[in-house]
């Protein structure tokens, strides 16, 4: 066998399932929504409509994330029936082992491994300085070297790190507190949105809309290059939902709870994205939104300073349930690696006691804790998008092969429109990957180029399929 046949053979539904067995089935379709909502709505909403609406978009970002959402969904259907056939660990990268061959199912989990620890250290660095700030309104200063690494002229972020070991110590407890924390944190994150949804709406100014996608943005074909451009950035807001097929290993009934979960996810997420969009917009007019903590901005702008310090307390909350949801899903990647020996065999390791993967646990913990701690992440952080996208293209045009294997079950969850809609959401993805800038392109191809080395090298003599 050449190593070019070797590195696209591909594995077994049913190694997976038996390798997984010892995980726990507790998860159920509530919880699975919470988990995904809980990483949806996380620093994206108090965020991105903001800066998205100042940069590329202005009032028209509510469409831009409705965009976002339905391109989203579409591809969370495709997930959703991957996840009904092939209820194992590892996402992306599991599914595109068994369809596609192990070397085009290790690059996604390599892209998807990116994209779930910068994304848990960037929302680590966004709690610390939402933290920061609150603590300022109560007369409490940190001092800078505690509050950034080493290249920005600190020694470490601390609440960065902090936030992180936080989660993990949940996280270490068991499926079942995990859950009820992500849940309840979930809840309140989505009653502060809804009074700031409610409430803000009484102070709208419709001359706000005016124009609604202002001439300046309008560039390229039909002039909707602004409008792409907010929409591929937005993408990152919604990866949530990608991390709940890591979590089909541990879901009761999979074959309906997951397409459940996913879509949920989306429907409750793009509700609350365009709605908060709307009113945030029409509070404060588009120029002014550039900034960090652009719902804050909006209301002490018309003077509800109280309730701007309600809604940090929300982006605070639903930082922390990010962390956790990805924490979750970059721990289950990991084991997933490990499991099928790519990565070292001690980390596809179950811990007996608490039937979660210690080891690969550990070792995503200490990684996200340094980059938060000590790394800036302002140009990478762009990197969350162009593995996002990467790991929705092969999925999606997935589909068209899942379909055609007769050794795998489809008596779950199908995508409606086959072959039309998945086709369609794959060159979706594949033009937005088109959008994404240069550097952020060049850096990703760098990562691949690195991750191909180290299968080469390592993986596909440890790899079980060898």
């Amino acid at each position: 066998m050449s190593i070019f046949t070797r590195a696209f053979k591909r594995e077994s539904v049913d190694t997976y399932i038996q390798a997984d067995s010892h995980m726990s089935r507790v998860l159920t379709t509530r919880d699975l929504i919470g988990l995904g909502v809980g990483t949806v709505i996380g620093t994206g909403i108090f965020i991105l409509p903001g800066h998205e609406a100042a940069q590329n978009a202005g009032p028209a970002v509510s469409v831009a994330f409705l965009i976002a959402a339905i391109f989203s969904g579409l591809s969370g259907m495709a997930f959703a029936e991957f996840s009904s056939s092939m209820p194992v660990a590892g996402s992306a990268y599991s599914y595109g082992t068994v369809i596609y061959g192990e070397i085009i199912g290790w690059l996604l989990g390599w892209s998807l491994i990116l994209e779930y620890f910068l994304a848990v250290s960037a929302i680590a660095t966004g709690f610390s300085a939402y933290l920061a700030n609150l603590l300022t309104i109560f007369n409490v200063h940190m001092p800078k070297f505690l509050m950034a690494g080493p290249m920005e002229g600190g020694v470490i972020n601390l609440f960065a790190v902090l936030i992180i070991l936080l989660v993990t110590i949940i996280l270490s407890r068991g499926l079942n507190a995990s859950k009820k924390v992500e849940n309840g944190a979930v809840i309140l994150k989505v009653v502060i949105l809804a009074l700031f949804i409610v409430g803000g709406s009484f102070f709208v100014k419709h001359t706000n809309y005016v124009p609604f996608y202002p001439e300046e943005f309008r560039t390229g074909f039909l002039g909707l290059d602004g409008l792409w451009a907010a929409t591929a950035s937005i993408i990152f807001a919604f990866l949530g939902f990608d991390t709940i097929a890591a979590h089909a290993a541990e879901v009761k009934d999979p074959q309906k709870t997951m397409a459940k979960g996913i879509i949920g996810t989306v429907a409750i997420s793009a509700l609350l994205y365009v709605l908060f969009s709307i009113v945030l917009t029409g509070i404060v007019n588009y120029k002014k939104l550039g900034v960090d903590d652009p719902a804050a901005f909006a209301l002490q702008a018309i003077h509800q300073t109280q309730f701007s310090v309600v809604i940090t307390l929300g982006a605070l909350v639903g930082m922390f349930t990010a962390i956790l949801a990805l924490i979750y899903a970059s721990s289950r990647l990991t084991y997933s690696f490990g499991r099928d020996g790519l990565l070292p065999r001690a980390l596809g390791k179950i811990s007996k006691g608490s039937h979660l993967p210690v080891n690969a646990l550990i070792v995503a913990v200490i990684v996200e804790s340094v980059l938060a701690g000590l790394i800036p992440l302002h140009t990478l952080a762009s990197l969350i998008n162009a593995g996002t996208l990467l790991a929705f293209m092969f999925i999606n045009f997935g589909i068209l092969f899942l379909r055609r294997r007769k050794d795998l079950p489809h008596d779950g969850f199908k995508v409606p429109g086959y072959p039309i809609v998945p086709f369609i959401a794959g060159i979706i993805s594949l033009l937005l990957i088109a959008k994404l800038p240069s550097e952020t392109l060049e850096l990703f191809v760098l990562w691949l180029i690195l991750g191909t080395i180290w299968y080469f090298a390592y993986g596909i003599r440890h790899s079980k399929l060898s």
